[in-house]
């Protein structure tokens, strides 16, 4: 009974998450619309609420199509990897009730996120496109360059509750949220969960510009529209991480929602105004800038800690 009721709880879970999404697509329309001073989806249903489902029925009805050359199987199957992991990761949030509580959720983050690499150079590989290939490259530089001081950034966060487990920080932000003990880590944080959803201004990995859309460039209907089921159902975790670490942690109150939608439409805010950014300069942000800060707030929080005991 017990598992029947995680495996129903599981399900509820995915359904929240793609419901989630199909709305985190509508949300980005319509702000990059007036953005752009224009109107976004307005003519399906009220508003144009119902405009993701149309959508989703376009995508997943439309012929699939296949290079010639293409390495079938892994060029088939790599979406669908990149899908399943990015649902994976949402089975870390410390739920109350009868769902799986990870006491090393934050290790689990990282496995999860190491691994939707692979599939994104897969994807980029077994197309047989120099331009997909191109693409999938970018995103493995990047993502290895930005993985590392992401892993010191919340090294620093979990000094300091001393625990990986995420309903820990519900506790220690009592008094104080963490990101005003450390504005420059948070913010850190934020543009490194940026570049690590391949989102602007360091979507290289998609830089239409350059390499007509990247690493996905021969993927049509279902293949596509999971790799960016997968992209933004990330997006969501993303903002829920930030508000989970930074933000006062995981009480459900109107206050976290609101809290987590804000930092999702910061994703989409940065979007509309930021310009793509310099390859090289990326490299040089990840690697001379992010990692000193992290590694001397690591060093400075151990001390604190040792300075404590």
């Amino acid at each position: 009974m017990d598992f029947m009721m995680i495996l129903l709880g599981v399900l509820i879970l995915i359904l929240g998450v793609l419901i989630g999404v199909a709305f985190l697509t509508l949300l980005e329309r319509k702000v990059l619309g007036y953005i752009q001073i224009r109107k976004g989806p307005n003519k399906l249903g009220f508003l144009g609420i119902l405009q993701p489902f149309s959508d989703a029925i376009k995508l997943f009805t439309k012929e699939q199509t296949y290079p010639m050359f293409s390495n079938y199987i892994s060029y088939y199957f790599s979406p669908i990897i990149s899908f399943l992991l990015s649902l994976m990761i949402w089975m870390m949030i410390p739920y109350y009730f009868n769902m799986v509580n990870f006491n090393l959720g934050i290790l689990f983050f990282f496995c999860c996120t190491s691994l939707g690499v692979y599939t994104v150079m897969i994807a980029g590989w077994s197309s047989n496109s120099n331009y997909a290939l191109l693409g999938g490259l970018r995103a493995v530089a990047q993502t290895i360059s930005y993985e590392v001081s992401l892993a010191l950034i919340m090294m620093s966060s979990v000094m300091l509750i001393m625990d990986f487990n995420l309903v820990k920080f519900f506790d220690y932000q009592d008094l104080v949220w963490f990101f005003f003990l450390m504005i420059p880590l948070g913010m850190c944080w934020m543009s490194s969960s940026l570049a690590e959803t391949n989102r602007t201004p360091f979507d290289f990995a998609e830089g239409e510009s350059e390499l007509v859309s990247g690493f996905n460039v021969e993927y049509s209907s279902g293949g596509f529209a999971l790799i960016f089921l997968a992209e933004y159902s990330s997006i969501l975790f993303m903002s829920l991480l930030f508000v989970l670490i930074y933000l006062g942690g995981y009480n459900l109150i109107l206050m976290f929602y609101l809290k987590l939608s804000l930092i999702s439409f910061l994703f989409i805010w940065v979007r509309g105004t930021l310009p793509r950014y310099r390859y090289d300069k990326l490299m040089y942000l990840a690697w001379k800038s992010y990692l000193p800060i992290s590694l001397n707030f690591l060093i400075f929080f151990l001390g604190v800690k040792i300075f404590l005991l």
